[in-house]
C-alpha cells in the first residue's frame, strides 16, 4: 500500500493547472487545499480540480494545517515569502524555479529546509528531458572523459511571432518585459534553465562568468500601458567549470523559428555528446571511440525518466532522492546574480 500524501497548492494561476493535473494522476496523493489572494480564481480553481478547501492567506492554511506537503506555483517575487513559513511549519515543499529572485534569500530557504530536514526541490522543468539524464548520467561514467568544452542555448522567438500568443497585447507576456513587474528578464526566466542544462550534464560547478544583456526596442517609448519594457530580451555568457573547462551559453526571445528549443554541445577528451529538445522531441547524438577519427555521431536511446511531481512524491516516500533541492536552487541563483552584475559591469569576468 502507498503511502498517502495530502498536498496544497499555492497560487492558482497558469502553471498550477499543469501542478494539479499531474499530482492528481499519482496514486495515493490527494489535492487536500489551495492558497490565492484572488478569491473568485481560487474558487473556480478549486471546482476545476475537485478541491475541497480553499484559503486566501497562508496563515490560515497552517491554522488549518490538514496537509503534508505544498507545490507553490506563485509568482518570482513571491517564492521566499510564501515558502518560508511552510519551512518553519516541517512542511514538504516543492517550488517553482527561481528559488528566489537574489542569492540571499535563496540562501537563507536553502539553510531553513536543511534545518527542518524536509523533502525541499525545484522545479527545473528541463530535467524531466530523457535526452539531459542519459548524457548526465554517460559523462559521470566517463563516456567522453575530461569535459573541456561546451555550447548551450536556450531559444524563443515569442517575441517575434505570436505562436504562444500576442505579447504586446497579453498580460501574461507582458509582465515577463517589464521590471517593475517582477521580471528578471530571458536572463531569469530562462538563463537558469540552460546553465543547469549545461553545469548539470557537465557534472561541474561554475567558478567564474562573464555576461552581457541586451534590452530591445519593442514599442514606442519602450511601454505598453502600465508596462515599462526594460528587461533584457537576449543573453550571452561565458563561464568557466571548476575544472577549467570553458563554455557559452546563450538565451533569447527573439530567436526566429524556434518556438523553445535547448541545445547542448559538450566536448571532452575522449568523446562528444550533443543534447537536444526542440519542439517538445528529446535527442542524444554522441561521438565516441572508435568513432571519433571519423568525426562519426550516433544517436542514443535514452530512457524515460520520471517528472519532478513523481520525484517529489516519491522523496517524501523514501523511495527516492530529492534532486533538484534548494541547495541546487540557491547555486543557480547564485550563478544568476553573478551574470547579472557581470554585465552591469560591461561583462567583467565575476568569481562565483
Amino acid at each position: 500500500m502507498v503511502k498517502p500524501v495530502r498536498l496544497l497548492i499555492v497560487g492558482t494561476g497558469g502553471m498550477a493547472r499543469h501542478h494539479a493535473e499531474h499530482f492528481a494522476k499519482i496514486p495515493g496523493v490527494s489535492l487536500v487545499a489551495g492558497v490565492d489572494t484572488r478569491p473568485a480564481q481560487l474558487e473556480a480553481f478549486q471546482a476545476a480540480h475537485g478541491i475541497a478547501h480553499g484559503f486566501t492567506s497562508i496563515e490560515e492554511a497552517l491554522k488549518w494545517g490538514e496537509f503534508d506537503a505544498v507545490t507553490n506555483v506563485t509568482p518570482d517575487p513571491a517564492h521566499y515569502p510564501t515558502v518560508m513559513p511552510f519551512l518553519a511549519a516541517g512542511k514538504h515543499v516543492l517550488c517553482e524555479k527561481p528559488l528566489a529572485t537574489n542569492e540571499a534569500h535563496a540562501m537563507e530557504m536553502a539553510t531553513a529546509a536543511a534545518k527542518a530536514g524536509v523533502v525541499n526541490m525545484v522545479n527545473l522543468t528541463y530535467r524531466n528531458v530523457p535526452a539531459l539524464q542519459e548524457a548526465a548520467r554517460m559523462v559521470r561514467a566517463g563516456a567522453i572523459g575530461t569535459v573541456r568544452h561546451f555550447e548551450a542555448s536556450y531559444l524563443q522567438s515569442w517575441l517575434t511571432q505570436p505562436a504562444w500568443g500576442d505579447w504586446k497585447t497579453e498580460s501574461q507576456w507582458l509582465w515577463r518585459l517589464s521590471s517593475k513587474h517582477g521580471s528578471k528578464g530571458v536572463l531569469g526566466d530562462v538563463g537558469i534553465h540552460i546553465l543547469d542544462f549545461a553545469t548539470f550534464v557537465a557534472g561541474l560547478s561554475a567558478t567564474n562568468i562573464s555576461c552581457l544583456l541586451r534590452t530591445f526596442d519593442k514599442a514606442p517609448g519602450g511601454q505598453i500601458g502600465e508596462y515599462v519594457l526594460d528587461a533584457n530580451d537576449s543573453a550571452t555568457m561565458q563561464v568557466v567549470l571548476e575544472n577549467g573547462a570553458l563554455g557559452t551559453v546563450a538565451a533569447t526571445r527573439f530567436a526566429t523559428g524556434h518556438l523553445n528549443d535547448l541545445r547542448l554541445r559538450l566536448y571532452g577528451d575522449k568523446g562528444g555528446l550533443e543534447v537536444s529538445f526542440e519542439k517538445a522531441v528529446s535527442k542524444l547524438r554522441a561521438c565516441l571511440e572508435p568513432n571519433i577519427q571519423s568525426a562519426e555521431w550516433t544517436e542514443i536511446e535514452c530512457p524515460e525518466t520520471p517528472m519532478v511531481y513523481q520525484r517529489f512524491i516519491a522523496a517524501i516516500r523514501g523511495e527516492g532522492e530529492a534532486i533538484p533541492d534548494f541547495a541546487r536552487g540557491a547555486d543557480l541563483q547564485r550563478l544568476l546574480d553573478r551574470a547579472e552584475q557581470s554585465a552591469g559591469q560591461n561583462g567583467v569576468v565575476l568569481a562565483i
